[in-house]
């Protein structure tokens, strides 16, 4: 059967923004398809704990803030100590803000470049580390929102 090649049995997932929505929801289909996950969100990961365990998967719920950089090495070096590797990584946490464009604010402007961008970037380099030293290498999929091609007038950043 086709989907036998994308079984990930195995395999290790982190996934940010996992605690609803789209995060949630790619982290259930990697658990489906054969992966431990690990999923990251600044708040309570309890439902999706609830559905990862119930697929059989295992499952480390990391409440982190990703505005701290520092958090991105923990966060691998915690699915390291519990599964041993890391296969995946998918950076899908993302803040929006929204006002009109003439009223925007700096500190606004910084935090939705720092979590949309910065941490993307920190994160995909500390897991890519944790590629080189298993010698395995793995996948890293960035997830962006239709806002990340055009801003609005609400929207600016």
């Amino acid at each position: 059967m086709i989907l036998d090649q994308f079984k990930l049995n195995g395999r290790v997932a982190i996934v940010t923004g996992a605690r609803t929505g789209l995060g949630q929801g790619m982290a259930c289909g990697l658990a489906e398809a054969g992966a431990d996950i690990v999923a990251v969100d600044l708040n309570n990961l309890g439902d999706t704990q609830k559905m990862i365990e119930g697929l059989g998967r295992g499952f480390i719920g990391i409440e982190a803030n990703l505005a701290n950089i520092k958090n991105t090495e923990d966060i691998v070096n915690r699915a390291v100590a519990t599964f041993g590797k890391v296969d995946i990584l998918v950076n899908n946490a993302g803040i929006i803000r929204r006002c009109d464009a003439i009223d925007f604010t700096e500190k606004d402007w910084d935090e939705v470049m720092h979590i949309n961008l910065k941490t993307v970037f920190f994160c995909s380099q500390a897991v890519a580390r944790q590629f080189i030293r298993q010698k395995t290498g793995g996948k890293i999929v960035n997830i962006a929102s239709l806002l990340s091609f055009q801003g609005g007038i609400r929207i600016p950043s």
